[in-house]
């Protein structure tokens, strides 16, 4: 008895870990805090989750707090898309929110700067 009392608790954490699952941040280019010396063509995001596009998005804004966006965010699996313009020198501000294929949504923000 005390062993199936044991595997229950096992199957019950494993469970409750698995549907706990949100995807989070993992890469980011260019990264948080990153002081970059040349305008990235884009904003790539990677999560540990696979994204649901029609809930998931991310914006970039320059220093005055205009899009910084050249299109159209892109979701592929993982990975979170934002084709920027070029950008002159300052500090751009990235905020995203995710919704994995569970439903769970996460969000957050960074700055990068684009140095002269």
């Amino acid at each position: 008895m005390m062993l199936l009392g044991r595997s229950l608790v096992v199957a019950v954490v494993l469970y409750s870990s698995a549907a706990g699952a949100h995807a989070m941040l993992e890469h980011a280019q260019p990264a948080a805090g990153a002081i970059v010396h040349r305008s990235p063509g884009a904003l790539q995001l990677e999560f540990s989750e696979q994204l649901e596009a029609a809930f998931s998005s991310a914006t970039v804004t320059d220093p005055r707090g205009e899009s910084a966006a050249a299109g159209a965010v892109s979701i592929q699996g993982v990975t979170m898309t934002v084709p920027l313009k070029p950008l002159p020198a300052g500090r751009y501000r990235v905020q995203w929110h995710a919704v994995s294929v569970d439903t769970h949504r996460t969000e957050g923000g960074y700055a990068f700067t684009v140095a002269p």
